[in-house]
């Protein structure tokens, strides 16, 4: 090595970190992906227990005992979210059909507009058709498989919210815990690195939770007042795309504007889309930087490639959880990005100052 040059040298040993780092994150991927019925309701109570620790801080500020403090938060946590899905579940219930009618009303209007006679979409309808009566064969045929990912996905939800209540109720020890389990010397700097994470999880959650509920109410409300067949149960379908960034918001507004010019025409279906063109432009400018300004700022490239690989490891829940974990990871990384210049030896005073 010694008869390399500098610069190879140096060039050798960032490689061999980067292999080294990259080795280690390919199979700590793979063993959460391997022991995913286990990694999945931790994570997710991790996320539910950055949501919801202000409440229960608050009632233990109010002289709560801690136990029922976290029990009464998560109490209220099935309340909002059972009550939440009931009703989300009944207006789409009610409205769905109607929804779907409208896509499927627009499609064909489209098709006649610009399709080559309609055959394009025409013939992709009939094939996805097609592929749908033997997807419902192969489905009909399993029944118990599809019970059994609705039991699973049941006893994640029951797990995560199990942990939730442990999480919070012991969230006094969690820094004592990691302090415990660090390296001999490198407590103040994970106990740092794991603050500056949860901080950022934190606030994405926070945060976005915030502007979710503020889309979907602007959206509802205009497309109520447009008259927009179904404008709540897509309201709803805002409030939860919100949580995928850009992908969402995209995919919920399509459907809004499409739903509007199957039912309402051309131009109330411009006017769907200038509500929802204002409200993302509302979101971008004004909401996240008043909102989530003390949380990680992440480019936007950063987050279609988190979401692309969350995607690859684990379908919708894998983009669900990428990019808190991705903030959480830059949180990580500016934390030791502080501490590292912080550590960096000041220079010296220069040698005329000095003789002088």
């Amino acid at each position: 090595m010694q008869l390399l040059p500098g610069p190879v040298r140096r060039l050798a040993a960032w490689c061999a970190v980067i292999l080294l780092a990259s080795g280690v994150a390919y199979v700590a991927i793979r063993l959460c992906v391997e022991l995913r019925t286990a990694v999945t309701p931790a994570l997710l109570a991790l996320l539910g227990t950055a949501l919801l620790r202000p409440l229960h801080r608050r009632l233990v500020k109010a002289h709560v005992q801690r136990s029922l403090a976290a029990g009464l938060t998560c109490v209220a946590v099935v309340a909002v979210v059972g009550g939440a899905v009931y009703i989300v579940v009944s207006v789409l219930i009610e409205t769905g059909e109607q929804i779907i009618a409208s896509v499927r009303h627009a499609a064909r209007d489209i098709a006649d507009h610009f399709g080559a006679a309609g055959t394009s979409l025409d013939d992709l309808a009939s094939n996805a058709r097609e592929l749908l009566g033997k997807f419902g064969g192969t489905a009909a045929s399993g029944v118990v498989t599809g019970l059994s990912v609705v039991g699973e996905m049941l006893a994640v939800a029951v797990l995560a919210l199990l942990l939730v209540f442990f999480f919070l109720r012991d969230s006094d020890r969690a820094v004592g815990t990691v302090r415990a389990i660090a390296p001999p010397g490198a407590a103040d700097t994970v106990e740092a690195m794991a603050r500056r994470a949860f901080g950022a999880v934190e606030g994405f959650m926070r945060g976005t939770t915030l502007i979710a509920l503020i889309d979907a109410l602007c959206i509802t409300i205009g497309l109520l007042i447009l008259r927009v067949p179904g404008a709540v149960g897509l309201g709803a379908l805002v409030f939860v795309g919100a949580y995928i960034p850009y992908l969402g918001a995209f995919i919920s507004g399509t459907v809004a504007v499409l739903v509007a010019l199957a039912d309402r025409g051309f131009v109330i279906a411009l006017w769907a889309l200038g509500v929802v063109v204002a409200v993302q432009v509302l979101e971008g400018h004004v909401l996240q930087p008043m909102i989530q300004s003390r949380t990680v700022q992440m480019h936007p490239a950063v987050v279609l490639l988190a979401l692309t690989a969350g995607a690859s490891v684990a379908g919708i829940l894998g983009m669900l959880l990428a990019v808190p974990l991705t903030a959480a990871a830059f949180g990580i990384v500016h934390e030791l990005q502080k501490r590292y210049a912080a550590s960096e030896p000041s220079a010296g005073p220069p040698s005329g100052a000095a003789d002088s």
